[in-house]
This record gives structure tokens, sequence and C-alpha cells, in this order.
């Protein structure tokens, strides 16, 4: 007879207090990934979802054959955009710890991601994010006034005080309204490419998720339909190695990988640098690439770290070694291409400095003009009238009747 039972319950390497381990990330050295063709195979390309695609090496060099998809133009456009991201955070957090806003979810440290995925993508195609892909509106232009407004919930909200802060809304510039259900993203992102294959429409999707998330039904659900129906979709995990203080091996379970996932379902995956801006570029083009020319989903991991807590709401020293963020081994985002275009001299230290202050004073100026317009505890707040207007195409009699009686 066999011995009792045990249930196997994953633990992080590392506590609070001990000394951060990442000796279990496996990184491939920058430029030895190859890049397939777009057409290939997904069996052809198992093993990459095992290691990872890298241009910058540690010397701040573009190698290999993901290297070359920006110009230098690109790049500092880039470059300003991960800036502008990172100040754009910083004063959203201090203008929740001054009593502002309710709460502030930040990106520090992945950047790169969402930046450069955006510059990838076309006009009229479609983001289903999740709520740390603050830079797929920023890279897009997308004014600061009105993200501050809707993180206010103030008169000038563009969504009328009907969504939680930070969960951004807009069509025009192809960002799906965030969901605070996890995981819903990827049915929606995949639902959306399907119609638009159905349609005979030239527009694709992307549907964003994090590590944590991999472990909700949803997530399965939309690999199944992208798979089956060959969707018109990029698939991103976005691995910051913690979910809402849980470390990922709750998540990732058996898989080696999260981009392994894709393996089982017949879907190409890739593991890719999110911590430098080029290699996700690159790879987000040719996912993006393959996807356009009708050659279905491709699932992409992108290898990153929190480097803040989950939300303003969290305190991660609670669950994870103080110093870990900065034992990461890919980098910070902003420095690794900030050292990579003055090791081309087409940019400076004296230059990064003096946009650093020119981007915070674009900030500042634009936060002055969102709270003349009301932040949590003053100013106007959105009318009842503002809450049902655009809700119903013909708004039914009995709240019509509401609204009269209410005098609104």
């Amino acid at each position: 007879m066999s011995g009792r039972l045990s249930l196997h319950v994953p633990e992080p390497e590392v506590r609070p207090g001990g000394a951060p381990d990442f000796s279990g990330v496996r990184i491939a050295k920058a430029g030895s990934v190859r890049r397939p063709p777009v057409d290939v195979e997904p069996a052809d390309i198992r093993d990459m979802a095992y290691s990872i695609v890298r241009v910058l090496n540690r010397a701040g060099e573009a190698v290999g054959e993901w290297a070359g998809s920006l110009s230098d133009e690109d790049l500092l456009a880039g470059l300003k955009t991960m800036m502008r991201v990172r100040g754009f955070d910083r004063r959203m957090l201090m203008a929740q710890r001054q009593g502002k806003t309710s709460f502030y979810m930040q990106c520090l440290g992945e950047e790169a991601i969402a930046c450069a995925f955006r510059k990838a993508l076309e006009p009229g195609d479609m983001n289903f994010p999740t709520y740390r892909q603050q830079g797929l509106l920023i890279a897009d232009d997308y004014p600061l006034v009105d993200m501050m407004c809707q993180i206010y919930s103030n008169r000038r909200d563009p969504l009328k005080g009907r969504q939680l802060p930070i969960m951004y809304s807009s069509k025009a510039h192809g960002f799906f309204s965030i969901s605070g259900n996890l995981a819903t993203q990827f049915v929606q992102g995949v639902g959306w490419a399907m119609a638009s294959a159905i349609k005979g429409g030239d527009r694709i999707a992307a549907a964003w998720i994090g590590d944590g998330s991999t472990a909700e039904s949803d997530f399965h659900s939309g690999m199944v339909f992208a798979s089956t129906y060959k969707a018109p979709v990029v698939l991103n995990i976005v691995n910051n190695q913690w979910a809402i203080s849980t470390f990922q091996g709750i998540a990732k379970g058996g898989s080696g990988t999260f981009a392994a996932r894709g393996l089982g379902f017949g879907i190409p995956s890739l593991r890719v640098d999110g911590n430098d801006y080029l290699a996700v570029h690159a790879a987000a083009k040719w996912a993006v690439e393959r996807a356009r020319q009708n050659r279905g989903p491709t699932l992409i991991e992108w290898v990153t770290y929190r480097a803040a807590a989950h939300s303003t709401s969290d305190d991660p020293s609670a669950y994870r070694p103080k110093e870990e963020s900065d034992a990461w081994p890919l980098g910070d985002p902003v420095k690794r291409l900030k050292n990579h275009l003055i090791l081309k001299d087409v940019w400076s230290e004296e230059r990064h400095v003096q946009a650093e202050a020119e981007i915070d004073a674009e900030i500042l100026a634009a936060q002055k003009e969102a709270e003349s317009h009301g932040t949590l505890h003053t100013g106007p707040k959105p009318s009842v009238r503002d809450m049902f207007e655009d809700v119903y195409e013909v708004m039914p009699p009995h709240l019509r009747r509401q609204r009269q009686e209410a005098g609104v």
C-alpha cells in the first residue's frame, strides 16, 4: 500500500528579508535567437517558447536578426514616450497620495511593452488591454488631460463617471474599455478579431493579460477560439513575475513558461525581453504582420518585472524582498534605450536631463488643467443627466419618467 497523499503548493524561492534570486530566469544571449519567416509553421518554432528574443546586449548594442526595425528618430520618439509614461505615473501616484483620486496603478518597469507594441499597429486595429497598458494610449498621442480627468472622474471625464480610475476607453485610439474582471480581454479580443475576419476587414486585434490571470478560464477559452478559427489576433501575456501579491508559480503550474501554453493549441509562441524596446517592437511587428496576412494568432510572453506595487492599495514589501527590483537581470527599459542611443551618438546625458524637465513640465501643465475641472473631493462631478447620456439609443419609458420626476 502506498503512503498518504499530499498536496503540492508552489512557493516562491525567496520571501521578504531574503536575498533576491533570479537564477531560475534563463536569459538567452542578445541576438542569438533566430527571426523566422512570418509564414513559419508553429511546430517549427517550438523552441522559441522557451528562449527569449533579445536585441540590446549588455553594452547597449543592437545585435542579431531582430535588430533594425526602427530608425534613430523612431527610437528617440520611443524613449521620450516611455519617459512620458513614467512621468505620468509618478504624477498620478502623487495625486492619489494627496487624496485627489481613489487609487492608481503604475506600470513602472514595463513601459517598453505597451509603447513599442503600439507603434507596430495601424489605425483601426483594436487593443483589449488590462490595467497596466497606459502606454498604448500615450504612445498614440491620447490627450494626457483626458486621461487625468477620467482618473479624477470630474466634469470633463470622457467616460462621464462610468468607469473606475485608470480604466480608460477610446475607440478612436484603438483602446477597448478596460474590464476589472480578469482575463476577459482574451475572449473579447479574439471575438473582435473573428468579427473583423467574418466581415472581410483588414483590421486586427491585440489582447492583453497578466501572468496571474492566465489561471482564469477565459484565458483558455480565448486560446481555443483563436486556435480553431485562426483569428487575426496577437495574444499578449505580460509576465511581470508577480500577480496580486502572488508569485507566478501559482498560475504557471507545471508549464515551463507561459509562452509554452500556446504550444498545445498549435499557436506560434514567442518569449521576448519586455525591457528591450527594440526587441518588443520587432516581435510585435512580426506577430502583427502574421495576423494581417491571415495566418492566425501569435502568443507572446513579454518577460519583465513589476517594479512598483500592484496598486496604491498594495504593499509589495509584505511578499517580496525590497531589493528584488534592483536585482532584476533584464534592467530598466528607459535606461537601456537611453544608453543605446548615447552609444549611437544621437543622445546624451545632458539632453536626457533636459528632456526629463520638459516632459515633467508638460505633465504638470496637463495636471493643472485637469484639476481645474475638479478632483475626487473638489469641483463639480458628472450630473445624473451626464450618467444617462449615450447609454441608450432610445431611453426606456420608465427611465424617461424617472428623469422627468427627478427634474433632470
